[in-house]
C-alpha cells in the first residue's frame, strides 16, 4: 500500500516543473503527508488545459452515504480496480496525477518496523496514478477526495512490502490523463511497477511514525544498527 508520502517543494516549482495552474491550492512543502490531509492532484481542466485541486487523500465515492469511507480507500488496488463499485467509473472518467518526490514503507523487524523513504532518481518530482470523485454532503457541500493505486513491488521494494504505489513516468502521463481513453483492460494495463533501477531507498527515523510529526528530519538519512556478530559467523 502506500499510507504515507512526501511532497517538500513549492507549489510555484510544481506549477513551472508540471506547466500547470497551481493558483488555487494553498500548499507549503510537506515531509509526512497522511491519509485525510488536503493533497494537490493534478487533472485537466475544461479546456484540456492541466491544472491543480486540493484534494482529501482517501476517495469517497459519489453514491456513499457516509464520507468516513475515505479513511478506507487510500489506495485502490490495480488488480482489481476495475470491478470495484468505489473506483470503477472513476477509473474511466476521473483519473488524476498526485505529485510526490518520495514515499514511505515500513519494513517487520525484530525491533518492531523500521521505515524506509522511497525515491525516483536523485529526490526527483514524480507522480503517482490517482483517480478523483466528487462528493455531496446533506449539506450541500462538496468534498472532492483522491486514491493512489498500487500494484505488486519491484525489486527495491518487495523485501520491505508486497505492495508499491503505481508510479507514471513522464512519457505516460499524458495517456493516463486522456479522457478520450474509456476501456478498462487498456487503462488497467499501464499500471506496472515502476523500474527498481530508477529508484533508490534509505532508512529513515521513526519519528515519520508520528502523523503530527512534521519537517526534513522525517526524511532525513538515519544509521541502521549493526547486528552483533556470533561466534559462528
Amino acid at each position: 500500500m502506500c499510507g504515507r508520502y512526501r511532497l517538500s517543494r513549492r507549489k510555484e516549482l510544481l506549477a513551472q516543473h508540471f506547466g500547470a495552474d497551481f493558483a488555487d491550492v494553498d500548499w507549503e512543502p510537506r515531509y509526512n503527508i497522511a491519509p485525510t490531509q488536503a493533497v494537490p492532484v493534478l487533472r485537466l481542466g475544461h479546456s484540456s488545459k492541466l491544472g491543480a485541486s486540493a484534494m482529501r487523500w482517501g476517495l469517497i465515492p459519489s453514491w456513499a452515504t457516509d464520507p468516513a469511507i475515505g479513511a478506507r480507500t487510500i489506495n485502490a488496488r490495480s488488480e482489481t480496480v476495475a470491478g470495484k463499485p468505489s473506483f470503477r467509473e472513476s477509473l474511466l472518467r476521473r483519473r488524476c496525477l498526485v505529485p510526490a518526490d518520495g514515499f514511505y514503507e515500513w519494513q517487520r523487524s525484530g525491533g518492531g518496523k523500521q521505515p524506509f523513504c522511497f525515491e525516483v532518481g536523485e529526490a526527483e518530482i514524480f507522480t503517482f496514478a490517482g483517480l478523483w470523485d466528487s462528493w455531496r454532503g446533506p449539506d450541500g457541500q462538496a468534498i472532492e477526495s483522491c486514491t493512489i493505486l498500487t500494484t505488486t513491488p519491484n525489486d527495491l521494494l518487495a523485501d520491505v512490502h508486497d505492495r508499491m504505489p503505481v508510479i507514471l513516468g513522464p512519457e505516460h502521463r499524458d495517456r493516463w490523463l486522456d479522457p478520450s481513453l474509456q476501456d478498462a483492460p487498456g487503462v488497467v494495463a499501464m499500471l506496472k511497477p515502476f523500474a527498481s533501477n530508477l529508484m533508490r531507498r534509505y532508512p529513515v527515523s521513526k519519528r515519520v511514525n508520528g502523523v503530527a510529526n512534521e519537517g526534513p528530519e522525517c526524511s532525513a538519512p538515519v544509521d541502521l544498527p549493526v547486528a552483533p556478530a556470533t561466534l559462528f559467523d
